[in-house]
């Protein structure tokens, strides 16, 4: 079954729960090894210097019950604004057009074809979510210990260069109900992601993000994080 826009849904909602749990994560444990430290160090280095990010992506989810994947490709857009918060965009082309734009304190999901935006509130837990948001995209390094355990995986070559593979567990059992595991794969040079895998909970389910054409620190004109919405849009708003 397709399920463009419930599987955006479903991934948008998830990253609100997520953001409340991990407000109550427990605090970070010991010094990680040399070779971990080095990655999250470059991070790190790679968070200070952060203004904005473009890149094109494609989102592979795969529902284990019917065995199936999905496909969807665009444009992802973050950027810092002056009071240091987080922005996000992304635009969907294919196969159907979608927009999703964090901006402020909530998710929404703006699906043209039925001229219709569903958002999510992430209210007090914001800055949450946004560590969630921005896992390898001006995220620090060392800020993951907070609320994971991170192991080091070594060296994989992904779309031709060479990756440092990181894999994130929730320190809380209720976050690992949503999201079992995550993987990274930092790009060392610039200290960002090149793909992430988000598995969710014990269904075998799981989302699949690569990221390419990645540029950084440019402008980005303001037009990109606003929906283009009609004078008959339908808004529905979803309470976390």
């Amino acid at each position: 079954m397709k399920c463009g826009a419930q599987s955006l849904c479903r991934w948008a909602l998830a990253m609100v729960c997520l953001g409340a749990m991990v407000a109550v994560a427990a605090p970070a444990d010991s010094a990680p090894d040399p070779a971990l430290d080095r990655v999250l160090g470059q991070m790190d280095s790679a968070a200070d210097k952060f203004r904005t990010t473009e890149a094109s992506v494609v989102w592979d989810q795969y529902q284990k019950v019917v065995d199936e994947h999905e496909e969807q490709k665009g444009k992802v857009y973050f950027r810092h604004t002056g009071n240091n918060e987080v922005q996000m965009a992304a635009d969907i082309t294919d196969p159907d057009q979608k927009y999703v734009l964090f901006n402020g304190s909530k998710i929404q999901v703006y699906q043209p074809k039925i001229d219709q935006v569903t958002a999510y509130n992430t209210g007090k837990n914001r800055e949450a979510f946004e560590s969630f948001l921005v896992l390898g995209f001006g995220g620090g390094g060392h800020d993951l210990l907070k609320s994971f355990d991170v192991k080091y995986l070594g060296h994989e070559a992904v779309g031709g260069m060479v990756a440092e593979k990181l894999e994130l567990v929730p320190k809380t059992a209720n976050v690992r109900n949503n999201v079992d595991r995550i993987i990274l794969w930092i790009d060392p040079s610039r200290g960002i992601s090149l793909q992430q895998q988000f598995f969710f909970g014990k269904s075998g389910d799981y989302r699949l993000a690569k990221y390419s054409d990645i540029k950084m620190n440019e402008k980005i004109p303001d037009s990109v994080f606003k929906l283009k919405t009609t004078g008959k849009t339908k808004f529905i708003s979803t309470q976390s």
